[in-house]
């Protein structure tokens, strides 16, 4: 009985640890924060008028892609390297990586879907969060930071790279699951059953990129900006990629 008190008191008691970080990982990549993210469905509405998706399955095939060898995988690199960048200071290889994560935009709609995120992201954060280095990167590259090089110079000096990558990889999947179950439509708990499936991906995906240096830079998902081509032309759509 004694042990049994002892281990109870000793997990109760609270640690001084600080959790500021997690609030501001928690508020920046939450679905309530106005980027915009809603508007966009990486190709998926295409996709799914052409039935390409349409299961669950296929869902979580293509959200898997985008995250292994296609945008996600790309952001995720460009994200960790602004961290990186702007942890130590070293401003013009933050502008470096901030031009090269604008050149990797594979399609128009898909440019303008991280642009925007990244011009709102870069608003709101210096707004209610300022002291960020992307209060400096933005006056050095006004109006032309793309979404995950925002995240990554807002996080640096805060939260800690690899939550970090794991929250946007997770932030990523999740406005994909959202836009899969209009579209498809799919019913909540399918939306969830993909995002649980996509769970143990999300954590390696996360992993390999804070080792990454831009050299691993790259992406293989030809099917999926085609998706993004013709969706520029498709005749009705809800969304804006």
């Amino acid at each position: 009985m004694a042990a049994a008190t002892a281990m109870t008191t000793a997990a109760t008691v609270p640690t001084n640890e600080d959790y500021g970080w997690l609030v501001c990982l928690a508020s920046w990549l939450s679905p309530s924060y106005p980027v915009g993210a809603y508007c966009y469905s990486h190709g998926i509405e295409w996709a799914a008028a052409a039935g390409a998706v349409a299961t669950g399955s296929d869902l979580t095939d293509y959200i898997a892609t985008v995250l292994e060898t296609g945008g996600g995988w790309t952001d995720l690199v460009l994200a960790a390297a602004a961290w990186r960048a702007a942890e130590g200071g070293r401003r013009e290889e933050l502008d470096r990586v901030a031009e090269m994560g604008l050149a990797l935009r594979p399609t128009r709609e898909l440019a303008l879907e991280s642009l925007q995120q990244g011009s709102a992201f870069a608003a709101t954060t210096r707004a209610a969060w300022p002291g960020t280095a992307l209060d400096w990167l933005a006056m050095r590259q006004p109006g032309a930071i793309v979404y995950p090089i925002a995240v990554g110079a807002a996080c640096a000096g805060r939260v800690p790279l690899r939550p970090m990558l794991v929250a946007l990889g997770h932030a990523a999947a999740c406005n994909l699951v959202s836009a899969g179950v209009r579209l498809v439509p799919l019913g909540q708990t399918d939306g969830q059953r993909t995002m649980a499936a996509l769970a143990p991906l999300i954590t390696s995906v996360a992993r390999r990129a804070a080792a990454a240096s831009l050299d691993d830079l790259g992406s293989a998902a030809p099917q999926i900006e085609l998706y993004s081509m013709y969706h520029e032309a498709q005749y009705t759509r809800l969304f804006r990629s």
